[in-house]
């Protein structure tokens, strides 16, 4: 029987300046990503979409590390961010490994709000089987909640930063965005 377990994250952030201009900073893909992850880890693919190697993970005795396609859907105020596919590096004993997540921003009235939700699913390691079912899950569900309070906190220190950048780099609403963190996504670039 699978292991599965889950978490979610409501985000509230508020903007005190320029929020009107929040709906032209959400449409700028990209530079958006890269703030709300860390653009060192995360990797364009050809046919759009992203690859993001989630920080290695220490879960008892193994080492993980997930590596996550995602895509973004863009619409008036808003951006999604969903998994389409992920891989355990680290961890070649287990087939089954699945991950969903779901997220998304938008502009609201006092600011940025969001939330997200991740969820997996897998079987138990033959190195864990010792261990029950209801502490492995425990312990699941734990490890997701501190992922997406880490990613919460990050947004909430970075892209607030990253909008009143992008809102002084681009002198009018739909400018191009601050080149340094497209830079920092583009397919040249890579992970660093």
């Amino acid at each position: 029987m699978p292991l599965a377990f889950s978490a979610s994250q409501a985000l509230e952030l508020p903007v005190h300046r320029q929020r009107e201009r929040l709906g032209a900073y959400l449409n700028d893909e990209r530079r958006v990503i890269g703030a709300l992850l860390d653009a060192r880890q995360l990797t364009p693919l050809p046919a759009g979409g992203y690859r993001y190697s989630v920080t290695r993970l220490q879960v008892f005795q193994l080492q993980i590390q997930p590596v996550v396609e995602l895509v973004a859907r863009r619409s008036t105020g808003r951006i999604e961010l969903e998994a389409v596919d992920c891989q355990l590096e680290g961890l070649g004993l287990v087939d089954d490994f699945r991950l969903t997540l779901h997220s998304w921003l938008q502009a609201g009235e006092q600011g940025l709000e969001g939330e997200a939700s991740l969820a997996v699913s897998v079987s138990q390691p033959s190195l864990l089987r010792l261990i029950p079912a209801t502490v492995l899950e425990a312990t699941g569900r734990s490890l997701l909640a501190g992922i997406l309070l880490g990613i919460k906190t990050r947004v909430g220190q970075q892209l607030v930063d990253d909008f009143e950048s992008w809102c002084a780099s681009s002198g009018a609403p739909g400018e191009a965005a601050n080149p340094a963190v497209v830079t920092a996504i583009s397919p040249t670039a890579g992970p660093g």
